[in-house]
């Protein structure tokens, strides 16, 4: 991790220190915490530890004044909840606009499926076939139809549900139906549960495709898990690109960290790639997570790491860790 010398050092300390800001029977101390931000967790692959690293960043910040809310983007599996075990408390379906044939009306002349980008109208002499699951709900067959015989219907695609986990940590996930290929709509519906004045833990689909893209549109910054493995080296740099193509300012995580993995210590000093965090490859955090438990709150002993992680978000994003957190203020 680069040295940013007396400067980093002191940010650390006061990272670290965010979780001992209580008061004597526990309960948090006023404070206006480090303030809002989105951090999406993103991956360039599945199974590198995204969720372990975005669920025990979640844990740290709950210890300390921050209001936070957890969004689970990951809907064909989102598995947050497996850690942080929220009491859920609302289920909310997701529906799409899907076009609907009027077929008194219908003269076939084929304007819709001519428009369609997608392919999902197909007119033949005597129908117009509607493929839902290719439909990306845009509405332009409706515009161009001459004669009005298009209105808008509806399906459910999926659902989101909201409830609290520990320390009062507002919890989202979306759950996309079985079979459904579009994820984004789910994503979008999480998304828009934001509140105001929390921070925001955005834990990304792995890959590096539409619904990554959606996940990370707002987000103030990325973190980006990899593993020290040539796949993971190959899929990072899928994601990177993705990232500095659409401006966002991000840097890597190291999980499973065995040694000097030299390609992607190599790439990182190349690139000019912030490393925030490594994370040890350790039985004890495999059998933890087995478990379904959050790391930090087992293993004390890693929260150096995460404070680490948030220390050095922070820099990069300009904040200032000493004004905005409730353990110093002026």
């Amino acid at each position: 991790m680069r040295n940013h010398g007396t400067s980093r050092a002191r940010y650390a300390v006061l990272a670290t220190e965010m979780l001992s800001v209580r008061d004597s029977d526990g309960t948090r101390m006023k404070g206006e915490g480090i303030g809002p931000m989105k951090i999406v967790f993103a991956s360039g692959k599945g199974g590198t530890g995204k969720t372990t690293i975005a669920v025990n960043l979640t844990y740290f910040l709950a210890h300390s004044n921050q209001k936070i809310q957890y969004l689970d983007c990951d809907v064909e599996e989102p598995n947050g909840h497996l850690f942080l075990k929220p009491q859920m408390t609302s289920k909310k379906p997701v529906k799409v606009m899907v076009p609907i044939i009027d077929e008194d009306k219908c003269t076939y002349c084929a304007e819709c499926g001519a428009h369609c980008e997608y392919k999902a109208i197909v007119n033949l002499p005597s129908v117009t076939m509607i493929f839902p699951e290719l439909c990306h709900s845009c509405g332009l067959c409706l515009k161009v139809c001459p004669i009005g015989a298009i209105r808008e219907g509806e399906r459910e695609v999926g659902y989101t549900e909201e409830g609290k986990a520990f320390q009062n940590i507002e919890f989202i996930h979306g759950v996309l139906n079985v079979g459904e290929p579009m994820a984004t709509p789910v994503i979008k519906e999480v998304k828009d549960k934001y509140n105001n004045g929390y921070m925001q833990i955005i834990d990304a689909p792995p890959g590096s495709s539409c619904p990554v893209v959606k996940t990370m549109t707002d987000a103030d910054f990325v973190v980006l898990v990899t593993e020290p493995t040539p796949f993971g080296l190959h899929d990072l740099k899928i994601v990177v690109s993705v990232a500095r193509n659409m401006r966002k300012p991000f840097g890597v995580v190291v999980n499973r960290n065995q040694g000097n993995f030299m390609p992607l210590k190599n790439y990182l000093e190349e690139e000019n790639i912030p490393l925030l965090m490594v994370l040890p490859e350790d039985r004890r955090i495999a059998e933890s997570y087995s478990r379904g438990e959050v790391i930090i709150k087992n293993l004390p002993d890693f929260r150096d790491n995460f404070a680490d992680l948030i220390t050095n978000i922070i820099m990069i994003t300009g904040k200032d860790l000493m004004r905005k957190t409730g353990v110093l203020h002026g």
